[in-house]
């Protein structure tokens, strides 16, 4: 039986750091033996979430961002949280293609992304609050696609 591990980083709502945090997830994750496609689905996930608090959490101002990571067993937990402008409408922006920031070029596939890449997602927000997004992933070459649905086979909850 694996004990359980955590990790958390605060760092600034800067574009630089979407990388490191991809990375310190990445490193992280190591410890579980993932596969290549499981590494990169969940540097993806993470990438995804920290641009969304850049961009849109803080339109681009330099805050705060706190990224948290969970092993137990074989699932990694990650968390992003930031504490800016929040979402008004979750659902409508989780709409693939729907963006906020059209005239940025952004795609609007964010969410999308995460919740391809991902077991779990989880989103919270509350407007001039923040948001959180928690996100799930069981890892191991055992483990089968859509282990994480629930059991009315839903696979996101929106609060």
């Amino acid at each position: 039986m694996r004990e359980e591990e955590h990790m958390k980083l605060e760092f600034e709502s800067r574009s630089v750091n979407e990388a490191f945090a991809r990375t310190v997830v990445a490193a992280f994750l190591l410890r579980l033996d993932p596969t290549m496609e499981e590494l990169e689905d969940v540097k993806t996930a993470v990438s995804e979430a920290v641009t969304n608090s850049i961009i849109h959490g803080y339109e681009n101002e330099v805050h705060k961002i706190c990224l948290t990571a969970d092993i137990q067993e074989n699932c990694l937990t990650v968390t992003v949280e930031d504490f800016g402008c929040g979402i008004p409408d979750i659902e409508k922006a989780m709409e693939p293609l729907y963006t906020t920031k059209p005239n940025l070029e952004r795609s609007g596939m964010g969410f999308s992304f995460m919740e391809a890449f991902m077991d779990e997602l989880h989103v919270t927000s509350k407007p001039g609050s923040g948001t959180t997004v928690r996100m799930k992933k069981k890892i191991g070459k055992n483990v089968q696609a859509g282990s994480e649905k629930r059991a009315d086979g839903t696979r996101n909850r929106f609060d």
